[in-house]
């Protein structure tokens, strides 16, 4: 039998955040003026880099130029930052209400996401609700990224909870390895029904419900 939850853990882009906005993406592409699968594959190419906090906002924009066989101005640096965490700020409703249920509830909330320096300035000065976790921890402050098992240890050090009585949520199957591999409870998020049906498999509806 699964040990109780007291505290539940969110990841913050798709479970928290919706899906990608599709006019930030195509603000980006008017501005380097590249293909979009040149495009592609250059964003994702450093992103692990952005997100453990190797490459600042900047550097991460300037090393995507250059993988696409450009020069970025610091103008043009600067619009696609804004550009980018524009991208990310489509809310998932649904599941911010329920955190903020929880919180209300006084069960223990946080958020364990792997984003880069830029991208959490302009997350948390878009989204103040952020505040109402207990505990928010962004890769790049601490030099890791999930699923490096270090990162769930001290997401659950923050969370003054032990790892058996955390859910974890996160839309990434390897990141739900990561933290049943450091001894949390973890559910992967597709969508919310999805997400319902897995809650009340385990026994966890009535923390659905009363949070």
């Amino acid at each position: 039998m699964a040990a109780p939850v007291t505290a539940v853990l969110f990841d913050y882009g798709m479970v928290l955040s919706g899906p990608p906005d599709p006019a930030a993406w195509a603000r980006m592409l008017a501005i380097n003026s590249l293909s979009e699968s040149i495009f592609h594959a250059a964003y994702w190419a450093y992103r692990h880099d952005y997100d453990r906090g190797t490459l600042t906002g900047p550097e991460y924009w300037r090393a995507v130029g250059l993988h696409a066989g450009l020069t970025l101005w610091d103008r043009q640096v600067a619009d696609l930052i804004a550009a980018d965490n524009a991208l990310w700020t489509q809310l998932n409703q649904p599941m911010i209400d329920w955190a903020l249920r929880l919180q209300s509830a006084g069960t223990r909330t946080g958020i364990l996401s792997n984003l880069g320096d830029s991208m959490t300035e302009g997350v948390l000065a878009a989204l103040p609700w952020l505040a109402g976790f207990d505990y928010l921890l962004w890769s790049h402050t601490v030099k890791l990224a999930k699923p490096d098992p270090a990162i769930y240890r001290r997401a659950a050090e923050g969370l003054q909870t032990p790892p058996e009585n955390i859910l974890f949520i996160d839309d990434r199957n390897e990141n739900i390895v990561g933290a049943l591999a450091a001894g949390m409870q973890a559910i992967c998020y597709a969508d919310k029904e999805d997400f319902l049906r897995q809650m009340f498999s385990r026994g966890l509806g009535e923390l659905w419900m009363s949070g």
